[in-house]
Order: structure tokens, then C-alpha cells, then sequence
């Protein structure tokens, strides 16, 4: 009789566990879910997260919140959502480094990548800009290559991602340079320095540079990407004088390891759906982001793939790990 009592109760448990995941995917959201950017205001990064979130808010009739929690290049916003209950109200707005790069330039995190996160939906990725201020010397990027030749070791570079400081490596790799890197939390604020004169030249992502070139404050040298951008053709690739430079960086919405699956497909559902509207695209392609969605499996494949990548890119631009 025992026996019996405890498999009513062994299954009626396991029952009240299925019907609660069917109830929790249905009512998914029933509260505001945040999304928590590993960069400041104005970075493409939360510029992005702001368009997604006022496109979700619509769709799943629920407050989708942007929250910048800057900083160790994404890992403090990375292991805030890591730390966060597994229910998908506390979803991670990541760039490359949060979610790839860091596992190369950090000497520890305290994460896996591979391992810590439910992959939700891919976003979209951009290409970065190599950009000085207007009144520089160097017109385009074989002046500015002389021009830093003859200045080993006096030419700062501020970078305010994982992306940004690969490509200034890569570029001294490749033109055969010394610029001293400068570490900011974020673009938008070694934008600030570029145009205070602080430092020299910074990579910027697509969207802000489009703006400041049009504000005739700075002056767009390349782009890190092996072919031109379809939003501003006449910006030459780099990689037309140094051959081999291709770096592009990508988004997604990621959660912390554990996300019930109906919720996963949920998200992932109305996000792709986003994606695919016109509107939306246009307005991504504004802010210099082409949409790339992708399923959970996708994303998880897409993320091991990059660890391996990024690895790979900071051991040939002798980046030495912090």
C-alpha cells in the first residue's frame, strides 16, 4: 500500500511539474522582463536592445526594459543574468564579447559561455569603422599608415569592446604599426576622447559612425569588414590595402542556464518574427545592424563556433590576455 501511495504521489508530482511548465510557457510574460546590456546608453549594443525591446513590448503585450550594466567587458552583465532565477524575465542583450571573446582576452571569467547561458535568438551583427577626428593629417588609410610608421608607440587608440581592440591589433598586425591601446566601457565614450583629442582614432560601430561622419566631425578611414558596407559604399574595406582583415561584430538575446523550453521558444518565435518585418530591419540598417535570426540550436552552435573564432583572432594579433 505504501509502495502504491508513493507512485500517486511520484506521479501526480510529475503531472503538477508538466501542467506548471505548459501554464508558465502560456502566461510567459506576465511581468516586465528586463534586458540587461553589457554597454552604456548610445553603444550599438543598447541602441539595438532599445528597438528590440519597444518591438517586443508590442508583440508579447508585456514592459521589456533596458538596464546598461557596463563594465570587464561585458562579464558584469553577463554573470548578473547568469545569477538571475531561470524564468526568462532576466535575458542577457549581448554583443560577441560577452558571449564570445571574452573567454580569449580575459585570463579568467567566471563563466562558460557554452555552458552558462539558454541561447534565446540571434539579432544581427555590424562591421566597425576606422575613424579619426576631421582635421587629422591622414585623408585616408595608407596616409594614416605613414603617418603612425613614422610615431611607433605615440598614436592612441581608445576601444570600448572586445571587437574594437581586436581590429586595432589586427591593424598594427597587419600595417605593421605601434599604437598604444586605450581601454573605455564602452564606444560611445572613446568617440568623446577621439573628438576631444585625447586619443587618436578609434573602430566604431557602424551606427555612430554614420553619424558622426555626417556631423563632419570625424572622418571615416575603412571599414573592418572584407567587402563595403551597402549603407555607405563609398567607405573603403580595409582590407582593399591590408589584405586579410575581415572583423565583424554580432547580438543576440541570451538567459541564464535552466530557461523552460516553451519559454525559450517562445521569445525565440516572436523575436524571429521581429526580424523578418521590414520596418524593423530598416531601422536596424539605420543604426548600421543587418538582422541575422537564428533558432536556440542555432545560437548555441553559433556561440561554440565564435569562442573558437575569437581565440583564434586574439592568438594571431598577439593580444596578450588581462
Amino acid at each position: 500500500m505504501q509502495r502504491i501511495l508513493s507512485m500517486k504521489t511520484t506521479i501526480a508530482a510529475l503531472v503538477l511539474t508538466f501542467l506548471s511548465g505548459i501554464s508558465l510557457a502560456q502566461s510567459f510574460p506576465s511581468k516586465t522582463v528586463r534586458l540587461v546590456v553589457p554597454f552604456p546608453a548610445g553603444s550599438a549594443t543598447d541602441m539595438a536592445a532599445r528597438l528590440a525591446a519597444q518591438y517586443l513590448q508590442t508583440a508579447m503585450n508585456q514592459n521589456f526594459v533596458v538596464e546598461n550594466k557596463p563594465g570587464a567587458g561585458g562579464s558584469i552583465a553577463a554573470m548578473e543574468v547568469i545569477r538571475s532565477n531561470p524564468d526568462g524575465y532576466t535575458l542577457l542583450f549581448s554583443s560577441n564579447s560577452a558571449a564570445a571573446s571574452n573567454v580569449a582576452l580575459l585570463k579568467s571569467i567566471p563563466y562558460d559561455p557554452n555552458k552558462d547561458f539558454t541561447p534565446i535568438a540571434g539579432i544581427g551583427e555590424n562591421m566597425l569603422v576606422l575613424m579619426v577626428k576631421s582635421d587629422h593629417s591622414a585623408k585616408n588609410i595608407q596616409e594614416f599608415i605613414s603617418y603612425a610608421s613614422q610615431r611607433p608607440g605615440k598614436v592612441n587608440a581608445g576601444y570600448g569592446s572586445s571587437s574594437s581592440q581586436v581590429s586595432i591589433a589586427v591593424l598594427n598586425k597587419l600595417a605593421k604599426i605601434d599604437t598604444m591601446m586605450v581601454p573605455y566601457k564602452g564606444i560611445p565614450l572613446a568617440v568623446n576622447d577621439v573628438l576631444a583629442g585625447v586619443v587618436e582614432f578609434s573602430f566604431i560601430d557602424q551606427g555612430n559612425a554614420m553619424a558622426q561622419s555626417k556631423g563632419g566631425k570625424m572622418r571615416v578611414l575603412g571599414v573592418t569588414s572584407n567587402k563595403r558596407s551597402m549603407l555607405a559604399p563609398e567607405w573603403p574595406a580595409l582590407s582593399e590595402t591590408l589584405p586579410g582583415f575581415d572583423i565583424t561584430a554580432w547580438f543576440a538575446v541570451l538567459g541564464p542556464a535552466g530557461i523552460p523550453k516553451d519559454v525559450v521558444e517562445k521569445l525565440n518565435t516572436q523575436i524571429t518574427n521581429i526580424l523578418k518585418q521590414n520596418e524593423f530591419k530598416e531601422k536596424m540598417a539605420g543604426i548600421g545592424i543587418q538582422t541575422m535570426p537564428m533558432t536556440s540550436d542555432q545560437l548555441k552552435s553559433h556561440v561554440a563556433s565564435e569562442v573558437t573564432k575569437w581565440i583564434r583572432l586574439v592568438k594571431e594579433a598577439n593580444i596578450q590576455p588581462e
